[in-house]
Parts: structure tokens; C-alpha cells; sequence
């Protein structure tokens, strides 16, 4: 995936149709990145998003849902200021990536030795939340890390995405 500058702000090519809030974020990251001379990772191929597909429902028993897949697509995986949006784990990746990627995988199996916590698969963490989806009510939801608590609740993934990436430009 390419980045291009549009109005002054860096966004990735040929998503223009798909502009809104978290573009922007995801662009103001990606700009801050440019300065210190770090490139994010480029969105996963079609081959590497199967690979993960089958290993998710095979390893943890659940589907990934569509929303999180489009974001693959731009970007496998982001750590910046303390939040972390998991990617494709390596060991399922064709070329080596630009920055190091905390596996959606192997994190859920972390994750998972608390019983209670399998009703969810994590998509991504911050320093004080843990992103997840509900799959049985296939819903988004922030959760206080460590207690698990729910926080909040999201309408859909670009929403909570959303809420993350301005959490970690604060």
C-alpha cells in the first residue's frame, strides 16, 4: 500500500472514497511516523488475510469480522504512543514487515488463559483497554485492562478504531 499526501495530510492511495475520521487519524500517525524516519506496515495481501482467516477459526474458534479485515487491507498492524492494533501474526507473512506486529493470535491465546475471557476476540490494547469483539452479541467493545470491566461500547469497528487513534494522538 502506497501513501499520498492530500491536502496536506498523508492517506493511503486510492481510498478516497473511504475518508472519514479514522482515515485522518491513521494519516496524522502516519505523518509523525515520517518525521522520525518509520514507515507503518503496508495492509496485508489476499493469501496472508486467508492464512489468518483459517488459523483464527481453526486455533481460537471464531471468525474475524469484515470491518477489521478493510483495515488489514491498509495497514497490518500499528503501535503507536502505547496503543497497539494486532496484524497478521509473522508467521503467516509472505515479506517481512517494516515494523515489528503483535499477532492477533498468539495475543488472544494470551489472553485466553482467563476462561472468562474467550467470549471475546482481542483486536487490539492500549495501556489502560483492550479492544474487543463480542462474537456471540458481534459487538465492539473496550474493556479496562486488567479487570475486564466494559468501558464502552461501539456501533462498529471504525468507531472504536476511531476512538483508539485519538486516544493515542492525545
Amino acid at each position: 500500500m502506497e501513501w499520498s499526501i492530500f491536502e496536506g495530510k498523508w492517506y493511503p492511495e486510492k481510498r478516497w472514497e473511504y475518508l472519514n475520521m479514522w482515515n485522518i487519524k491513521v494519516a496524522e500517525i502516519v505523518e509523525e511516523k515520517i518525521l522520525y524516519g518509520v514507515e507503518v506496515n503496508a495492509g496485508a495481501s489476499e493469501m496472508e488475510l486467508a492464512k489468518l482467516k483459517k488459523h483464527v477459526r481453526s486455533d481460537l474458534e471464531k471468525d474475524l469480522p469484515n470491518e477489521y479485515i478493510s483495515i488489514l487491507k491498509i495497514m497490518n498492524g500499528l503501535e503507536f504512543n502505547g496503543f497497539i492494533l494486532y496484524g497478521i501474526d509473522e508467521e503467516f507473512l509472505e515479506e517481512i514487515p517494516k515494523q515489528p506486529i503483535n499477532g492477533l493470535i498468539s495475543f488472544n491465546k494470551d489472553w485466553y488463559e482467563n476462561e472468562d475471557q474467550k467470549k471475546y476476540l482481542f483486536l487490539g490494547e492500549s495501556n489502560s483497554s483492550w479492544y474487543v469483539y463480542d462474537t456471540k452479541k458481534k459487538q465492539y467493545i473496550e474493556l479496562d485492562n486488567p479487570s475486564g470491566q466494559e468501558m464502552s461500547k461501539y456501533n462498529n469497528f471504525y468507531k472504536m478504531l476511531e476512538n483508539m487513534l485519538s486516544d493515542s494522538l492525545l
